[in-house]
């Protein structure tokens, strides 16, 4: 006699006894392990193949009544332990369950678009999908069918998000802070905090500067100045070729004219580019309302820390950028990227959080473009809506995606030659060498 059937036979034993002890108990009959009722079936298996139909009957009435299983399954179950290992492993298994509702053609128009669009999650990338398809198909980005138009037009977040899984990566790099304290000025310029952003009219910026120093703190190198409209979404970039307040003070003039509304408040971090009697001044003069945020806070400054990554770091990288050749290939990229940004990219906003328990439940509006929360906001003129709108009517997503791939191509080619310009020995040790 096998293990198996030495194991078999003390499971039914056993199994017997736990019944007339229910019984006598008044209990309920106790269940077998899931090891326990394996072994039953393979030690019923071969017997079961083996037996004429009326025993096989019985069999199937004794495993029932013994593990619970109905009939068909015990059936199948026994008909599958009775067959070879190896032979079980190359059975394939039937699919069941509907056909799939989305083709080939849907995913593969479904994922274009996600990459036209950089990447953006199901919640965000649904609202937008009907209008962006119109779009694409003006421009002859996509050339789809009725019935594949209708159904990419029709999907859910999940069901984006999950068709989407097999292409989507993540990028996990940290980025690290190159903020100096400011002046004494701090005590003149009151504190902001995350807590304090309620406003929901368009004009108060968030800003910032994102480092471009690759690794190596040293030196000059360029900086990305970042700012960000709280209640749109709305951002503009441009770089300058460092930390300097003059430059800094530039761009961020360049970076008001440029905003389809009137700024009104500008809240910054602690930096000494920021912290300085010459912004003081030009913010009194122009009445806007200059806030700061608290030291070693980044939550005070989270709209704009959450740009230096999606909108900056996500197009340029982590490279060192110090000469005026790549100064000037940033400020042409980020002419560019403001108008995809802007105009192609949905972001959703925070309505109200929740808490329950341990729990935080968050609750977001539907995702919209900045350029459609401009739109809808009272306070901007008319003028200005049609001035937005006519240039949004000639504007190709794909083609501006395109022309920052090959800016962003020609950023590489730039640091390659760099480096190996520096790797380079000089004449003089040449000639000490020789």
């Amino acid at each position: 006699m096998t293990h198996n059937s030495k194991y078999a036979k003390g499971v039914n034993q056993g199994m017997a006894k736990k019944e007339v002890d229910s019984k006598r108990g008044g209990q309920d009959k106790v269940p077998l392990t899931l090891r326990e009722r394996q072994s039953v079936v393979r030690e019923l298996a071969r017997k079961y193949l083996r037996a004429p139909r009326k025993e096989k009957g019985r069999i199937l009435d004794q495993l029932a009544q013994l593990t619970g299983y109905n009939r068909s399954y015990a059936a199948r179950a026994l008909r599958a332990a009775a067959q070879p290992a190896w032979k079980r492993k190359q059975t394939p298994k039937k699919k069941g369950g509907r056909k799939p509702v989305y083709g080939h053609d849907v995913i593969c128009a479904l994922t274009r678009v996600w990459a036209i669009l950089d990447g953006p999650c199901g919640k965000r990338l649904a609202p937008f999908l009907p209008e962006i398809v119109l779009i694409l198909e003006r421009f002859g980005e996509l050339r789809l069918d009725h019935q594949v138009r209708e159904k990419l037009t029709s999907m859910s977040a999940s069901t984006i998000d999950r068709l989407l899984a097999p292409t989507r990566k993540k990028l996990t790099l940290k980025p690290r802070s190159g903020t100096k304290p400011g002046t004494l000025l701090k005590g003149e310029i009151p504190v902001k905090t995350f807590a304090d952003w309620q406003d929901s009219e368009p004009g108060f910026l968030e800003i910032d500067l994102v480092a471009h120093d690759g690794g190596s703190p040293s030196g000059d190198y360029a900086q990305t100045l970042d700012a960000v409209d709280v209640a749109t979404g709305w951002t503009e970039t441009m770089a300058v070729k460092n930390k300097a307040q003059k430059w800094v003070f530039q761009a961020l003039e360049e970076i008001i004219r440029r905003c389809p509304f009137p700024v009104k408040g500008i809240d910054s971090d602690n930096g000494a580019e920021f912290i300085n009697a010459h912004l003081m001044r030009y913010c009194a003069q122009h009445q806007i309302t200059f806030t700061r945020s608290r030291p070693y806070k980044k939550n005070d400054s989270c709209h704009v820390e959450q740009k230096n990554w999606s909108v900056v770091r996500r197009t340029v990288g982590y490279g060192r950028y110090d000469t005026e050749e790549e100064l000037s290939v940033l400020n042409q990229l980020y002419q560019l990227l403001r108008l995809y940004t802007n105009y192609f990219q949905p972001v959703r906003k925070l309505q109200h959080k929740e808490r329950k328990g341990a729990k935080v439940k968050k609750s977001y509006d539907v995702a919209k473009t900045p350029y459609q929360r401009v739109l809808l906001a009272p306070q901007v003129s008319d003028e200005v809506k049609a001035h937005l709108q006519a240039e949004y009517s000639t504007l190709n997503p794909a083609e501006l995606k395109r022309q920052i791939a090959r800016l962003k191509a020609k950023l590489v080619e730039l640091r390659r030659a760099k480096s190996s310009q520096s790797a380079r020995p000089s004449p003089r040790k040449e000639q000490a060498a020789s």
